[in-house]
Parts: structure tokens; C-alpha cells; sequence
């Protein structure tokens, strides 16, 4: 097609663009500033994963990057500060509020400590700035500062001029006493200049304290995608109503003595169910919450985190079994266990198995209808399900996850995704019946968010099944969100054989360490660089066992690696950050995290091993990226309204 036939065909597109460039001139400078934009390097991406409420660790490891901004410290001052001092501006840089607080307790003058700490936060970003338009900077600088800020970060210091006017500017700053602000202010600039886009591979909630916390941060940051993780999808269905779900967050909730969250994070009112615990239920040890190294909780406090543990957790098998019992397809008979307990021999079959139980005392299963809810119990699940879905600041969390997240993302030839894709023994794409639809492949994974988006936003008839589905991906035998055969939470509560607790992964993960495998799947969701990559979390990675977080040749990685404490004794680290910059791709390892109080007073980071185990033949540019492909179709696009404007047609 010509050129006039493509501009005839494109006219009433290319009249709607001409009102933004109303002239050759404006068209001519945009084509010239998006293709200078498609040269510069590509911003580095950040990805973590399976943080599990671990709020301190994370906020640690986004202050410092994965270790990004300790290596630029060193790579500018290594000459002009020694490591202490270094060290110190480190943590300014992390924690500028609260290091500026003990600093002003500390030392009666800061005018002199403030003035260096500006010159070397300026020189600091400068250098992050480096990689981008001058126009992306400034829509990044705090809007209180940003003339100041652009005028320092864009100064030629090589010009006596221009050095004397900029060295006025920091003395007057200091001189006003607004050094503390502008040092917060350019301390959240470096963080947000060192990390262009951040990926979050799942499984926020759950185990650790605070991940309404980590919720909070992440709404704030600029540039974030999350792909949802197993534990996510189930706190979103509790957050849409699902009643087994709402069970499932609490019995996590409660077995890790992490009931906090719930009472003072979203405001979850369990006084009834604590009540009903109280009275109902006696004290089990197998019932106790799981208290992680240096946590403490008093002896009446562990007794009713049991009754209500155990009161919760009947509940839940009740409910689940309901939902096998209606989705037939969904192959999970063998989880229905209430009904093969005999409480009076204190035995039940798992398969063909009896085993003993360590704990019989259940006076709400009725042996003749044992997956019914008591009337009690139907009025305290009323009570939950009216408080979750009326907990204002879970909801806004949980429409962030939607708006922010899906079941995976394509993302500069990465595929992202939180578990696995079944696959059938042979090494097929695994037939899943989910919502009443066969899918496979990434046809599963696009059904399983389709369903969720229902399950969350629906008020129609389909909204339950929709639920029951999002119950489905949080634990069901062949869910790309779980990867197991199942999850065995009664056995792990009632039988002391620990036989019973095993859980078989899905034939995905004996495939994922060969080559040829990662690139049929890659293709399968339209991947074919060679530069394309898989990054999973979901599994921990046991590295006192000697395993490796790259697998595949380097075309799959794992960044799992144990945020959550109670993972860190059996992968012996306390977790994986993947950065992806211009040079290529750096897996960093990182030792456990003390706390942040430590790491202001002591001026602590944590200890991290960075190994790059791909460098990029030639630099990664905008150009190679997705955004790279949006600027080139502007560019297509504006150069034919150029050509329209010559040819008279507008």
C-alpha cells in the first residue's frame, strides 16, 4: 500500500493524533526525542518473590535494591570514603527519616553533617539519572523540589560559573534549615532512579507479620506488576467472601501465631469465633501456634491460639469438603476425611490406611453428617464473611492485586509466573476441568484469571462456582498456583505418622531442568528470544542441599529462596532477588535480616552474594524492550501524520 492510501486509511486516527502535534514542527521534535529515547540503556527491573508477610526484610531489600545502590556507593566513593562512611550514607539512603531523627538526637549542630551528606547524595544521583531522559527525571522529582533538585542534577561543575551558583544553592539549602527535607527527598529519588520497574512473582500474604505492610508500600511505588502466588488468590477470594477461604487465611493465620493482622491490620473481628473456641474445644498441643526463632507468646495466649486453631480448622474441612462434593471435576474425593474418622477407636483411613489420630475430641462433627456446619458455626461464618468483605483497607489491597496483577506476565522476553504449568507424566501440557472448560497451557492460566476476576467482581450466578475455583487454585490437585497433588493439612494436624504428610509435585518440576522444555514453553506463550527466560518462585530453593536457583542451561530461574524465617532452616538463606539491568541478568542470594532498628543504628545492609550468570552480548537498549516496541509504533504513527501534513492531506 502507498503512502496516501495508508494515510486515507489511518485519517481519522491521524486527525485525533494531529490535536496533540498540531504542526510539522511538533511532530518533527517528538520523532527526534522518541528516537533518542529508543538508544538510551534499558532500566533495570527488580524481581522478587514469595515475601510472605516478612515486611522488614522486603522494605530492606527495596531500600537498597538488591544491593544496587551499595555497589554505586562503592563505585563512586571507594577513593573518598572510607567504609564506615560509607556504610552511613548507605542507610541514610534506606532510611533517611529516621537516621535524620538519631541524628539530631545525637549531635547538637547538623548544618556541617547535612551539607557533605547533600554534596554526596547529589553526586549519587547524578549518576542513577544517568541512564534516562531528562524528561523522565523530572517527572520522577518530588514536586516541592524539583526545580532545585533538576538545577543540581543537570549543573556542569567543569564551569567555574555554574559550580559557584550550584555551591550557593547547597548553602543555602543547609543555611534554611531544609537540609533533612531535600536529604529525604533525594534519598527517595535514588531509590526510585535505581529500580525502573519492580515485578512481584507472587505469594505476598501468609507465615510473616505484616503483609498489609508490604501491601501499603507497594500500592505507593511508581512501576510495580505482581503475578499471584497460591496464598495471594486465597486472601483475594476471602476478600470477594468465599467462606472456605476466609477459614483457610485464618487457620494460616493462627498457626503462626499471626492473628495481628487480621485484628489490627484489616480489622477482622474474631471475638465470636474465640468465644465459641473457648467453650467448645480443649486445649490441643497439636494445635499450638508455630513460634519461629525468638518469638515469645504467654501460656494462656498459646491456649486459645489452639482452641481457636482448632476450632477454625474443622470448620474449614467442613466447608472444603462441601466444595468437592459439588465439583465432582475437580478429582479431590480422597481429600474428604471427616467421614472415614472413627472417634471412637481415635483411627482414621487415609486411602486404605487406618492410622491413629493425636487428637479426637471434635463435639461438632457429627458422625451422621460430618461435613455439616453447626448452626454455631454457620452464624460465626456469617460474622467473618460480613467482616472480610467489609474490611475497607483489605478491599483496597485486594483491588490493587487485581489491578496490578494476573496469573503471569510477558515481560521483556521474561515469562513470569508464581508456580507451574501441569504437565502430564509424559511431558504434555496437563488437561485441566476448571469452571466447567478444558484448558491447558497458557489457555489455563488465562482461564484461571478470567474465573478469578469473576470470582472477585461478579454478583451474578456464576459468582460462587467462580469462587470455588479461586479455592481450587489456592490448593486443588492440579492447580498451576499449588503444583501438588495435594495439600495435607489434616494429616499434618491429626496424624502423627509423617508418612502421610508427603505432597508430589507436579511433573513440571522434574521437567524444568531441561532446556528443550523452558523453550517449549516459552513458545507456548509467544517467547522466542534467545535472551527469553522463565522466573518462578513458589518452591524454595535448598541450597544447604546443594540445590541451584538456575536451572535449565540459565533458561529458568528460581527466585524462592526463604524470605519467609520459617522456610530459612531448610533452604539455609533467607532469599532470592533477581535484578535485570542493560549488562544482563544478577542473582543475588542474601543472608537473613536482623531488623530495621539494627540495621539504622549499626549502619547494617544485609549480606549478599551477587553472581551475574548472564551478560548480554551487546547492552540491552529501550529499543529492546517492550516499551521499546510502543515507542516504535509512535514513531511509525507520527511519521505518517509527517507525511500527511506534507501531502496536504491535514
Amino acid at each position: 500500500m502507498d503512502i496516501r492510501a495508508q494515510i486515507r486509511k489511518d485519517i481519522k486516527y491521524l486527525r485525533q493524533l494531529a490535536a496533540e502535534y498540531p504542526n510539522i514542527q511538533s511532530v518533527c521534535t517528538e520523532i527526534v526525542n522518541l528516537r533518542s529515547i529508543l538508544n538510551l540503556p534499558k532500566g533495570t527491573e527488580h524481581f522478587l518473590s514469595d515475601l510472605h508477610g516478612e515486611h522488614e526484610a522486603f522494605t530492606h531489600i527495596l531500600n537498597n535494591c538488591s544491593g544496587v545502590i551499595r555497589e554505586k556507593i562503592n563505585t563512586l566513593f571507594s577513593d573518598t570514603l572510607t567504609e564506615n562512611e560509607r556504610a552511613e550514607l548507605r542507610s541514610l539512603v534506606y532510611y533517611p527519616n529516621q537516621k535524620l531523627e538519631r541524628l539530631a538526637r545525637r549531635m547538637d549542630d547538623t548544618d556541617e553533617w547535612c551539607e557533605r551528606a547533600l554534596r554526596h547524595l547529589i553526586t549519587l544521583c547524578k549518576d542513577m539519572a544517568s541512564i534516562y531522559t531528562r524528561s523522565k527525571v523530572r517527572k520522577a522529582l518530588p514536586p516541592e523540589f524539583s526545580y532545585i533538585i533538576d538545577e543540581l542534577l543537570h549543573a556542569d561543575y567543569s564551569e567555574q560559573n555554574q559550580a559557584e551558583y550550584h555551591e550557593k544553592i547547597i548553602e543555602s539549602i543547609t543555611a534554611l534549615h531544609s537540609a533533612g527535607d531535600f536529604i529525604i527527598a533525594l534519598s527517595t529519588l535514588i531509590k526510585r532512579l535505581a529500580i525502573d520497574r519492580l515485578h512481584i512473582v507472587g505469594d505476598i500474604f501468609d507465615r510473616g507479620p505484616r503483609p498489609d505492610v508490604i501491601m501499603d508500600t507497594l500500592i505507593e511505588h511508581h512501576n510495580v506488576d505482581i503475578q499471584w502466588g497460591n496464598h495471594d488468590i486465597l486472601w483475594m477470594a476471602a476478600g470477594a467472601g468465599h467462606h472456605a477461604c476466609i477459614a483457610a487465611v485464618i487457620v494460616n493465620s493462627v498457626a503462626f501465631g499471626n492473628l495481628t493482622v487480621l485484628e489490627q491490620g484489616y480489622g477482622i473481628n474474631l471475638r465470636p469465633l474465640a468465644m465459641f473456641a473457648d467453650k467448645t474445644y480443649t486445649y490441643s498441643d497439636a494445635f499450638a501456634p508455630r513460634l519461629l526463632s525468638g518469638e515469645r507468646c504467654s501460656e494462656q495466649e498459646a491456649v486459645v491460639a489452639a482452641k481457636i486453631h482448632k476450632a477454625i480448622i474443622v470448620m474449614l474441612f467442613k466447608l472444603e469438603s462441601q466444595i468437592i462434593q459439588r465439583h465432582p471435576e475437580y478429582h479431590m474425593e480422597k481429600r474428604l476425611l471427616l467421614d472415614k474418622i472413627d472417634q471412637k477407636a481415635g483411627t482414621v483411613i487415609i486411602g486404605d490406611v487406618r492410622y491413629d489420630m493425636k487428637d479426637t475430641h471434635l463435639p461438632t462433627v457429627n458422625p451422621d453428617d460430618p461435613f455439616a456446619l453447626t448452626p454455631e458455626e454457620e452464624e460465626i461464618m456469617r460474622g467473618l464473611h460480613t467482616s472480610f468483605v467489609h474490611s475497607q483497607r483489605l478491599q483496597k489491597h485486594v483491588r490493587f492485586l487485581y489491578a496490578r496483577g494476573g496469573m503471569y506476565a510477558c515481560a521483556n522476553q521474561n515469562l513470569l509466573f508464581h508456580g507451574c504449568i501441569p504437565m502430564s507424566d509424559d511431558g504434555d501440557f496437563m488437561q485441566v476441568d476448571i469452571g466447567g472448560v478444558k484448558v491447558s497451557g497458557r489457555a489455563l492460566m488465562d482461564r484461571a484469571e478470567a474465573l478469578a476476576r469473576v470470582g472477585y467482581f461478579s454478583s451474578g450466578a456464576d459468582k460462587q462456582n467462580a469462587m470455588d475455583a479461586m479455592w481450587y487454585l489456592w490448593c486443588g490437585k492440579f492447580s498451576p498456583l499449588f503444583g501438588r497433588d495435594k495439600m495435607t493439612t489434616f494429616e499434618r494436624r491429626f496424624v502423627a505418622d509423617e508418612s502421610t504428610w508427603a505432597e508430589t509435585k507436579n511433573a513440571y518440576y522434574r521437567y524444568i531442568s531441561q532446556k528443550e522444555y523452558c523453550i517449549r514453553l516459552l513458545e507456548e506463550f509467544g517467547l522466542c528470544s534467545e535472551i527469553s527466560h522463565i522466573i518462578n518462585g513458589h518452591v524454595p530453593v535448598k541450597v544447604g542441599k546443594g540445590e541451584s536457583p538456575v536451572k535449565a542451561e540459565g533458561k529458568l530461574i528460581v527466585i524462592d529462596g526463604g524470605f519467609c524465617k520459617a522456610y530459612q532452616p531448610h533452604t539455609g538463606i533467607a532469599g532470592y532477588t533477581l535484578i535485570y539491568n542493560s549488562f544482563g541478568l544478577r542473582l543475588s542470594a542474601h543472608m537473613p535480616f536482623e531488623s530495621v532498628e539494627k540495621a539504622i543504628a549499626e549502619n547494617l545492609d544485609i549480606h549478599s552474594t551477587t553472581s551475574v550468570f548472564e551478560t548480554m552480548q551487546n547492552r540491552v537498549r529501550v529499543m529492546d524492550t517492550d516499551i521499546g516496541q510502543d515507542i516504535s509504533e509512535r514513531i511509525y504513527d507520527l511519521s505518517l501524520l509527517h507525511a500527511a501534513y506534507k501531502a496536504g492531506e491535514l
